[in-house]
């Protein structure tokens, strides 16, 4: 059974940066699809960033060239490191896994839902 436990969210001024962590349990981490998504309130869950079981990384415009997907097979341990945050990045973030490549990147495909992180950004 898939078990993620995310950590790392915090309050931030606007340009600051965080690293989020999850770490996983209870599966085959190495052969999982990982992916970060965020929950802002009143707002629908949206995909941040993903890392394929194959080392592909993907990321969602709006935080391109601003977050980094990664992650430590030893520790089976997935990150998000955040960079130059903004207000509307305020949000509960989420780590998920779905078994094999990423394919569709909806939350219902994904499993390990866990408590979350929350980020909040002031301006």
């Amino acid at each position: 059974q898939v078990q993620l436990m995310e950590s790392g969210g915090g309050s931030v001024q606007a340009g600051g940066s965080l690293r989020l962590s999850c770490v996983a349990s209870g599966y085959r981490y190495s052969r999982y699809c990982m992916a970060w998504f965020r929950q802002a309130p009143g707002k629908e869950r949206e995909r941040v960033a993903t890392l394929s079981n194959n080392g592909r990384t993907s990321s969602e415009d709006s935080v391109k060239g601003r977050f980094t997907i990664s992650e430590d097979n030893a520790k089976n341990t997935l990150y998000l490191e955040m960079n130059s945050l903004k207000p509307e990045d305020t949000a509960t973030y989420y780590c998920a896994a779905r078994p094999g490549p990423c394919g569709s990147l909806l939350p219902r495909y994904f499993a390990g839902w866990g408590q979350g992180t929350l980020v909040t950004v002031s301006a």
